[in-house]
């Protein structure tokens, strides 16, 4: 900088690198220490407390009754992009239904595979392995949750 008693660039620089480091602060906490993460909300509560009991995350939206999925047949979820077997009776799978070749959704599940319409891959319901090319690789298995009678993400 020129003379004349300006305030230099290093100074402006260090005052920023300074104001940086105290960390920010929220509007009206101004002098308040920072929390830890973990810390208590007003009401209480940590969040993790805050988090539903079991023995994990909490299950998705729901994908399908169990009804609504035949023994060796599926059900396409479109919306989802997953469909869902039951490849023998009480047991229930999950799996992408975009098609490995490329990138399609399947579009039904029959006579034991799950199809897709636009180069005539086929699946078999009980692991997705492929069951009639082109698809290059099987379905990606999805994780479900089956509880009562309804069958969800996670």
């Amino acid at each position: 900088m020129s003379g004349g008693g300006g305030t230099s660039r290093r100074v402006v620089l260090a005052a920023g690198a300074v104001a940086l480091a105290a960390g920010c602060t929220e509007y009206g906490d101004e002098g308040a220490e920072p929390k830890p993460p973990d810390s208590p909300a007003p009401d209480g509560t940590t969040p993790a407390s805050k988090a539903p009991a079991g023995d994990g995350p909490p299950a998705g939206p729901e994908l399908a009754k169990t009804a609504d999925v035949p023994v060796g047949g599926g059900k396409v979820v479109k919306d989802r992009k997953v469909v869902v077997t039951q490849p023998e009776s009480g047991t229930f799978k999950a799996f992408s239904a975009v098609c490995t070749h490329s990138g399609c959704l399947v579009a039904e599940v029959a006579d034991g595979t799950i199809n897709c319409p636009c180069h005539g891959s086929k699946y078999r319901v009980a692991d997705a392995s492929v069951a009639d090319g082109p698809a290059p690789r099987p379905l990606a298995e999805e994780k479900i949750t089956v509880t009562g009678n309804s069958i969800t993400l996670g």
